[in-house]
C-alpha cells in the first residue's frame, strides 16, 4: 500500500499554547471539512462542525467543574461504550489539558472497580449518562458538570504531560497503568494516519474494545485525516452474515480487526465462498500470531483488492510499531511467497528496533510510554537506558523473542516469560490465579496457555480447599465478575496439588503434566 505524507495541519488556535498535537490536528480538519461526516452511528450523522462543538463544550466543562486549570492538571476515568460520546469525552478531555483513563462499560463492576483503583482516577464520568456519579464504581459522586458560555481559559500543555493511562495485565496479580505522553500519542497516530493512508473518502469500523488501545488507532488517525468513524450495533452482534452486511450497507473501507477475530472471519468467508464489499481497501490486524492456514485461505478469496496489514505493538510503545503488507496490490514479492510463517514487519519510520543477543526484541524512539504510573521499579526494569550502536537510548523491553530477515523483516519466535496474548489481549496468568487464591473453595492454582481449537486460551489446574470442590461452572461464574472475558480459562481441571521448582517457585508446566494422572472433576467443555 501507498505510504502517502500528508501536510502538515493548520495551525493551533490561540488559545492552545503548544505547536500542534492530536487535538489541534483534530480541530484544524474540523475547520477545513466543517459539514463533512465525522461519525456516525447506526446511520445518524455527526458532522466535523458539530462534533468541534462538542468537544469544545465538554472541554470547558471539564476545565469548569473537574481537574482546574493548570497544566496537566488531572486524571479522568470514562466510563465508555460503543457510541459517539466516547471520541467527545476522549477530545474533550485531551483538550481540557487532562488525562484520558477509560474504562468500558461492558466490563464486569469488579474489574471497574479494580481499573479505577490501579489508574488512580480522580474523577469518573459516566459517558452515556453525561453523570459524574457512578453507582457501579462507587468512586463518589461530583455533581453534574454545569455548561459554560463562552472559550475555553487560556490553556497550556507540555508534550510529556500524559494524554492518557491504560491498564495491561500485570504479572503481580492487578492490573498495569501505562502513561502515554500527548508527544507519544501525537507522534504515533500520525504516522498511524499516514500509514493507513486515510483521507476523508474513507469510512473507518469502531470495532476493538473501548479499554484497549486499539480503538484509539481506529479513531484518532481517521479523525485528524478528515475521515469518517462509524459506529453500528450490528458490528458487536457476534454474526458474521450482518456484520459483512453493515460493511456493505456503511460502505466501510478500512477495518481494525484482532488476529484471532479475523482468523474466524476468513474461516466463515472461505466456507461461505464470499467475498468483501467493493468498499473495503484496507483490513489491519494484529495481537498475534497469524495462522499459516487462515493466510492461504483469504489470499484464495475474492479479496484480491484489499490490502491485509499485519501490524504488531505494545501498549508500552503507544499502539503500531511494526506493520507489513501481507496480500492485495503492492505486496512485496518475499512477503507474497511465505506461506508458513507470517512476519511482524517492520518498525515504522519513528520507530527504532534492537534484537538482542538473547533474542528480545527492543523498541525505542518518541513514541515510548512515560512509565508505569506509580511503579518506579517496574519503569526502570521495563524501559532500561542501553546503548545498541547509537548512544544511550531509552528502550522498552517487549519480552516478545524475535528474529531478522536479510531484508529487515521481524518475526516472532515467542515469548521469554509466561505472557500470553488470548483474543489479541496480553495476559500474565499471575493476575487470573491471583483472583482465583481469593475464592474461599480455593487451595491453589495455576493457569497456562494452549491451543484449543487452533485458538491460545486459557486452561487452570485448581486445588480444591478442604472438602469442598467448586465447580468450573461457579469459578468461572467468579472469575467473569471480576476480570474480562479474555482473562476466564476455557477450561478449569481439579488436581490434588501443585507442583514446584526445586527453588520453590510454582512449576506450571510440571503441574500441567502432572493433571494427567489426576481425576479431572466436573470439567465444563
Amino acid at each position: 500500500m501507498s505510504h502517502n505524507t500528508l501536510s502538515e495541519p493548520g495551525v493551533a488556535p490561540a488559545d492552545i499554547d503548544i505547536a500542534g498535537d492530536v487535538v489541534t490536528d483534530f480541530v484544524a480538519a474540523a475547520q477545513d471539512l466543517p459539514g463533512h461526516a465525522a461519525l456516525v452511528h447506526n446511520g445518524s450523522v455527526i458532522t466535523y462542525g458539530d462534533l468541534a462543538e462538542r468537544v469544545r463544550s465538554t472541554a470547558t466543562r471539564y476545565r469548569a467543574t473537574g481537574p482546574g486549570t493548570h497544566r496537566g492538571s488531572g486524571r479522568i476515568g470514562a466510563v465508555v461504550s460503543h457510541a459517539p460520546t466516547v471520541v467527545e469525552h476522549l477530545l474533550g478531555i485531551l483538550q481540557a489539558g487532562a488525562t484520558y483513563c477509560p474504562i468500558d462499560s461492558a466490563l464486569p463492576s469488579g474489574r471497574k472497580r479494580s481499573l479505577a483503583t490501579a489508574l488512580g482516577v480522580e474523577h469518573v464520568i459516566d459517558t452515556d449518562r453525561d453523570t459524574w456519579e457512578s453507582d457501579t464504581l462507587r468512586i463518589g459522586t461530583f455533581g453534574n458538570p454545569v455548561a459554560v458560555d463562552g472559550d475555553l481559559p487560556h490553556l497550556s500543555w507540555h508534550p510529556d504531560d500524559p494524554a492518557y493511562v491504560l491498564c495491561t495485565s500485570g504479572s503481580t496479580g492487578a492490573p498495569k497503568p501505562v502513561a502515554i505522553s500527548r508527544h507519544a500519542l501525537t507522534v504515533t497516530v500520525r504516522a498511524l494516519r499516514d500509514l493507513f493512508d486515510l483521507t476523508p473518502d474513507d469510512r473507518v469500523l469502531q470495532f476493538a474494545s473501548l479499554g484497549w488501545d486499539t480503538c484509539l488507532e481506529e479513531m484518532l488517525p481517521a479523525l485528524i485525516a478528515g475521515a469518517t468513524v462509524v459506529f453500528d450495533d450490528a458490528a458487536h452482534r457476534g454474526s458474521f452474515r450482518p456484520f459483512v452486511r453493515m460493511l456493505a450497507e456503511q460502505e466501510i473501507t478500512m477495518i481494525d480487526l484482532p488476529t484471532a477475530y479475523w482468523h474466524e472471519f476468513v474461516l466463515y468467508l472461505h466456507e461461505e465462498q464470499i467475498g468483501l464489499p467493493d468498499s473495503l481497501r484496507l483490513v489491519v490486524i494484529g495481537g498475534e500470531r497469524v495462522d499459516p492456514t487462515r493466510l492461504r485461505q483469504w489470499r484464495d478469496l475474492p479479496v484480491g483488492n484489499v490490502v491485509l496489514l499485519n501490524t504488531y505493538g505494545c501498549t508500552e510503545t503507544t499502539m503500531v510499531t511494526h506493520a507489513v503488507q501481507l496480500s492485495g496490490p503492492g505486496t512485496e514479492p518475499e512477503v507474497a511467497a511465505l506461506d508458513t510463517d507470517a512476519p511482524l514487519g517492520r518498525p515504522l519510520p519513528h520507530v527504532h528496533d534492537h534484537v538482542t543477543e538473547d533474542g528480545e526484541l527492543l523498541v525505542s524512539g518518541p513514541s515510548l510510554a512515560t512509565g508505569y504510573q506509580g511503579m518506579p521499579e517496574h519503569t526502570v526494569a521495563g524501559f532500561p537506558v542501553a546503548d545498541h550502536g547509537t548512544g544511550p537510548t531509552r528502550w522498552f523491553r517487549t519480552g516478545d523473542l524475535a528474529t531478522r530477515s536479510d531484508t529487515g523483516l521481524v518475526f516472532s519466535r515467542g515469548r521469554i516469560d509466561d505472557q500470553l496474548k488470548v483474543l489479541g489481549v496480553r495476559v500474565h496468568p499471575a493476575e487470573v490465579e491471583a483472583q482465583l487464591n481469593t475464592h474461599p473453595a480455593v487451595a491453589g492454582a495455576v493457569v497456562v496457555g494452549e491451543l484449543l481449537l487452533g485458538r491460545m486460551s486459557l486452561t487452570a489446574y485448581v486445588v480444591p480447599a478442604g472438602d469442598t470442590t467448586p465447580t468450573p461452572v461457579e469459578l468461572k461464574r467468579f472469575l467473569r465478575e471480576r476480570l474480562p472475558s479474555q482473562f476466564v480459562p476455557a477450561r478449569i481441571h481439579f488436581v490434588s496439588r501443585l507442583e514446584y521448582t526445586a527453588s520453590g517457585k510454582i512449576d506450571r508446566s510440571a503441574t500441567q503434566r502432572a493433571a494427567l494422572n489426576y481425576e479431572i472433576k466436573g470439567e465444563e467443555r
